[in-house]
C-alpha cells in the first residue's frame, strides 16, 4: 500500500490500463479478444499486491471500460453482446478484491510482526537496563556508602593513609557512576535525534595529545604508544565528539586488558579516508563477537565479569557514523583486539596566505 500517498496507486492504474490498451492493439490481429482480456487482468494483479484497495477496484473498473469500448463488439459504446464479457468482467473485479485483500492482511500480519519484534526488543532492553543498573551502578554507590560511612562515624581513629585510600576510592566510584550516567544520557540524546554537529577542521594528533592528557590516570598501568605521522591532513569533525569516541576506545582498552600490556595508538590516511586505530593485547574476540560488542548492553565474552554497562562501544559507533565512518574490530596480529573508525576527508581550505593570493 502507499498510505502516503493514495495518489501513485491510482496514477499507477491509468498508465497500467493505457498500456494494456497499447498492448491489445498490438495482439489484436493474431489474438482473441479474450486473450485480450488476460493483459488487463495483469495489470489488475500487479496494482493491487503494490498499492491500495481503492486503487486495485479502479484499476478493474478502468480495465473493463477499457476493454469493453475499444475491444468488445459494437466497438466504441458501452454495451455488451456477448455475455462470455460480462463473466471476464466479474472476474477481473473479484481478482482485485481477493488480491487486495490478501495484500492487505499479509502486511498488517507483517506490521503486527513488526511491532511485536519491536516490543520484544524494547523489553530486552529495558531488562537489560535494569541489570546493568542494579549491578553497575548499585555497586559504586554501596562503596560510596560504605566509605562516607566509615569516614563520618570512626573517620578520626583511621591514619591518615587510611583517610586517604577511603577518599581516592570515594573519588574513583563517584567518577565512575558519573560516567556510567553520563554515557545513558548520551545513548539516549543519540538515538532519540541526531545532535547538530559543530564541525570545524582539526588535527586528530592534537584530538589525541588533549584525550591522552586526560585519560593518564586511567593508562596509568598501561604502556601507551602512539603512532600518528604529523603530516596527515586535517578533518572536518566536530572535536569534542570525536575526542569522546577514540576515549570510549582507549577506556575500553585500559579496562579489559592486563595492566602492563601495550595499548598502541595509531593514525594514518587510506584511500580518501583517516583511520584511526587502538590496538590492545588483551584476550581478543571471536568473529562474530568483534560486531555484536558494539550493540548497546553488549560484552565480549572475555569481558563479561567486567565493569561497565556496555554502551562505550555503542556510543562510539553511533558517533563516527554522524560523521559519515564507520567502525569496525580486528583481530591484533600476535594477539589481543584492534578497534577502528574511519573518518572521511575533504578538501582543505586555504591557508590565510594562499587565499590572499601575491
Amino acid at each position: 500500500m502507499e498510505p502516503v500517498r493514495p495518489w501513485i496507486g491510482y496514477a499507477s492504474a491509468a498508465a497500467g490500463v493505457t498500456l494494456c490498451t497499447l498492448a491489445g492493439f498490438a495482439m489484436t490481429p493474431r489474438f482473441d479478444i479474450v486473450n485480450v482480456a488476460m493483459v488487463y487482468l495483469v495489470a489488475v494483479v500487479v496494482v493491487a499486491l503494490k498499492f491500495t484497495r481503492g486503487a486495485a477496484i479502479a484499476c478493474a473498473l478502468l480495465s473493463v471500460l477499457a476493454f469493453d469500448i475499444v475491444f468488445v463488439p459494437p466497438q466504441g459504446v458501452l454495451t455488451v453482446n456477448d455475455a462470455q464479457y460480462l463473466l471476464t468482467f466479474a472476474i477481473m473485479l473479484a481478482v482485485a478484491l481477493v488480491i487486495s485483500h490478501l495484500t492487505e492482511k499479509r502486511q498488517d500480519e507483517a506490521q503486527a510482526r513488526a511491532r511485536l519484534a519491536i516490543e520484544a526488543e524494547t523489553e530486552r532492553v529495558r531488562s537489560t537496563l535494569l541489570a546493568s543498573i542494579s549491578h553497575d551502578l548499585r555497586t559504586p554507590l554501596a562503596v560510596l556508602a560504605g566509605a562516607s560511612s566509615t569516614l563520618a562515624e570512626g573517620g578520626e581513629r583511621l591514619a591518615p593513609a587510611e583517610r586517604e585510600a577511603l577518599a581516592r576510592s570515594l573519588f574513583a566510584q563517584a567518577r565512575d557512576l558519573s560516567e556510567q550516567v553520563d554515557k545513558v544520557l548520551q545513548m539516549t540524546r543519540l538515538e532519540t535525534g541526531a545532535p547538530k554537529l559543530d564541525r570545524d577542521w582539526a588535527s586528530i594528533a592534537e584530538i589525541a595529545a588533549s584525550l591522552l592528557d586526560r585519560l593518564a590516570d586511567r593508562l596509568a598501568t598501561h604502556r601507551v604508544l602512539v603512532e600518528i605521522p604529523s603530516d596527515l591532513p586535517l578533518v572536518r569533525v566536530d572535536a569534542v565528539l570525536i575526542e569522546q569516541a577514540l576515549g570510549n576506545l582507549l577506556d575500553n582498552a585500559a579496562r579489559h586488558t592486563p595492566p602492563g600490556t601495550v595499548v598502541r595508538l595509531r593514525a594514518k590516511r587510506d584511500a580518501g579516508q583517516l583511520v584511526v586505530s587502538v590496538e590492545d593485547c588483551g584476550m581478543g574476540l571471536g568473529p562474530l563477537d568483534r560486531d555484536r560488542i558494539f550493540a548497546k548492553f553488549e560484552r565480549g565474552a572475555a569481558e563479561a565479569g567486567g565493569r561497565g554497562m556496555g554502551l562505550g562501544l555503542a556510543i562510539c559507533r553511533a558517533i563516527v557514523a554522524l560523521h559519515g565512518g564507520r567502525t569496525w574490530a580486528e583481530a591484533t596480529p600476535g594477539g589481543g583486539l584492534t578497534f577502528r573508525f574511519s573518518l572521511p576527508l575533504e578538501a582543505e581550505p586555504p591557508s590565510p596566505s594562499e587565499a590572499e593570493g601575491p
